[in-house]
């Protein structure tokens, strides 16, 4: 197939975004905005945001750009707004530019109300199918990967056990202060990721209960989150959640991570108390996506760069 020339490449991402507009549409899924800039960011110990100011006066009050519309559309959801998605510029202040990374970038995001997590995959599932006319994806546990692919069971190993593992497949890593669940990640992105999703999609779920982010977590036979990951060619695309609506719990994992910064000698943002009155006001049953529009349209279009799907690349801005 010949190479496309930038224009192609724009027009074919209208299409593409008419087509991922048509899809809710027919789902009766309410499209909205939310704002980019916001007086407060998220406490995530792993993403750090851009952050300026905004001057009226002789009064300075500090703005962040948004890793993510979550909190905003978050307290659509607990107004009633009912199911909703939203195509968005988002930013992350990672030193992350490469074939796969752009610090501003294109999510789409979407919560479907009275959703657990499984119902939200199969619609996962259905968008990819409409979109990149793949085949419908399959699902696997956190566990058996673990179990399948290097024969260990996570949510009972000890770190010991992960270091072994790592030695005997030559990965050389600074183990200096790394948790479990580091070690836990470290294997998965170099030793498992790579092999995921290249005949279909495939959807990681029930993540141990230590890596919940913003999901419930289910009593089970081993505590586990319900939020997953999806696969496409070695390259996770979207992160999901069956939604923590509980604002005590939400308020310790907020206090809990801005602990862990505060010991990393980090910037410690406040916790967004507009979104915790939302919380408490009461957020419906839910479950929730954010998947990187870049990455997907690079998928669409068989390239290996997310330069080649950008308008302007971070370093052309």
């Amino acid at each position: 197939m010949p190479k496309l020339t930038h224009c192609a490449y724009l027009r074919e991402r209208n299409n593409f975004y008419q087509q991922i507009r048509q899809f809710f549409q027919t789902r009766d899924v309410l499209e909205v905005e939310t704002p980019t800039l916001s007086q407060h960011t998220i406490t995530d110990v792993f993403i750090d945001s851009f952050q300026t100011t905004y001057f009226n006066n002789d009064t300075k009050t500090p703005y962040f750009l948004q890793t993510s519309p979550e909190f905003h559309m978050k307290r659509l959801l607990a107004n009633n707004s009912g199911s909703i998605f939203q195509i968005c510029k988002a930013f992350r202040n990672q030193g992350e530019f490469g074939h796969m990374h752009n610090p501003e970038f294109t999510l789409l995001e979407w919560y479907r109300v009275d959703f657990d997590h499984h119902d939200l995959m199969q619609e996962v599932s259905d968008l990819l199918v409409f979109l990149l006319n793949c085949a419908p994806a399959t699902k696997i546990s956190y566990q058996l990967l673990f179990e399948n692919h290097l024969n260990i069971q996570p949510h009972t190993c000890d770190v010991n056990a992960l270091k072994t593992i790592a030695e005997k497949n030559n990965l050389h890593i600074d183990a200096t202060h790394l948790s479990k669940d580091d070690w836990l990640q470290l294997l998965l992105s170099h030793l498992i990721e790579p092999h995921l999703g290249f005949h279909a999609p495939v959807f990681i779920y029930d993540y141990p209960a230590t890596q919940a982010a913003l999901a419930k977590i289910r009593q089970d036979q081993f505590n586990v989150a319900e939020r997953f990951e999806v696969y496409i060619n070695g390259q996770e695309i979207g992160n999901g959640f069956h939604e923590l609506t509980d604002p005590l719990l939400q308020l310790q994992r907020f206090q809990a991570d801005q602990n862990t910064r505060r010991q990393q000698n980090r910037f410690v943002p406040e916790i967004d108390g507009r979104f915790m009155k939302a919380l408490e006001s009461g957020l419906p049953q839910c479950a929730g996506i954010a998947m990187g529009l870049d990455r997907l349209f690079m998928l669409k279009m068989g390239v290996e760069t997310i330069r080649e799907v950008l308008p302007f690349a971070w370093d052309e801005a």
